[in-house]
């Protein structure tokens, strides 16, 4: 069940920004032990080579590449590496992304501008320079990572250009999957919602003004129908799947992997 054997998966933001597993990095490790060979990208190579590090540790096969997903030339440079050093892309994962608040008023034009490209650029560019060599080989799976906060929004915490682009990733998805629906390339997307990983650590206590991390990560799990966040693994498992020949029959939708938090009543993200 799941094997990736055989296979070739590009996982961008394959690093953690601290200790821990973010969903980039468990996902490409998940993906290796499932038998895929990784190309890990990432914009800073100290996290990249610590994915790499784990994987080959485990016996699996992986190579690394810095790259800035913002710029098209690294991202076509990063791809014909891959071609170079696998020869076939049959996995692309679009997990590069990041929050930051404010709403209109608040928020700089070159914040909103750089939450637009961050989170939804990326994977169009990723999607640019990977599918032709999927159309070539006549096979692929994509999965683009989007947010709960582009399904449903904090009266918490306005971040308007997080959840334009998260919301937008879910429609790029959908464009992308019946435009290439017949030439046997599938694009899903995976929903977290609040997620335990290392960005909670580094950037959430930072970027909130929280003066205990404790706190805050108890406020979050509070928030949570199931009593706690998830980790980077929950995410990493619905990649697997979607990215597996076990949803072969699965194309432009998303697995929403929230604890319950969506279905709930109205509540803050």
């Amino acid at each position: 069940m799941l094997s990736l054997s055989g296979k070739v998966a590009i996982v961008t933001g394959a690093g953690s920004v601290g200790p821990g597993w973010g969903n980039g990095k468990a996902t490409a490790v998940l993906m290796a032990r499932q038998g895929a060979s990784v190309l890990a990208l990432d914009i800073v190579e100290a996290a990249a080579e610590e994915t790499r590090r784990i994987i080959e540790e485990e016996g699996g096969i992986c190579a690394t590449q810095v790259c800035d997903m913002l710029d098209s030339a690294q991202v076509k440079a990063a791809v014909e590496a891959c071609m170079r050093r696998f020869g076939r892309i049959d996995i692309l994962v679009n997990n590069v992304g990041g929050s930051h608040p404010g709403n209109p008023v608040t928020m700089p034009e070159e914040v909103w501008d750089r939450q637009i490209d961050f989170n939804l650029k990326t994977a169009f560019l990723g999607c640019k320079h990977v599918l032709p060599v999927m159309e070539a080989q006549g096979a692929g799976a994509i999965v683009n990572i989007s947010s709960v906060a582009g399904l449903r929004m904090s009266g918490d915490r306005t971040h308007v250009g997080y959840s334009a682009a998260k919301a937008g990733i879910i429609g790029f998805t959908k464009s992308v999957a019946l435009a290439y629906a017949k030439k046997g390339i599938r694009c899903n997307t995976v929903v977290p919602g609040l997620m335990h990983t290392p960005l909670v650590e580094h950037r959430l206590v930072r970027q909130l003004g929280a003066r205990d991390a404790e706190a805050l990560i108890a406020q979050r799990h509070s928030k949570v129908p199931m009593g706690h966040m998830g980790t980077g693994w929950d995410v990493a498992h619905a990649v697997l799947f979607l990215a597996s020949d076990e949803a072969k029959y699965i194309t432009g939708t998303e697995i929403v992997v929230d604890g319950g938090l969506t279905a709930a009543a109205p509540g803050g993200v």
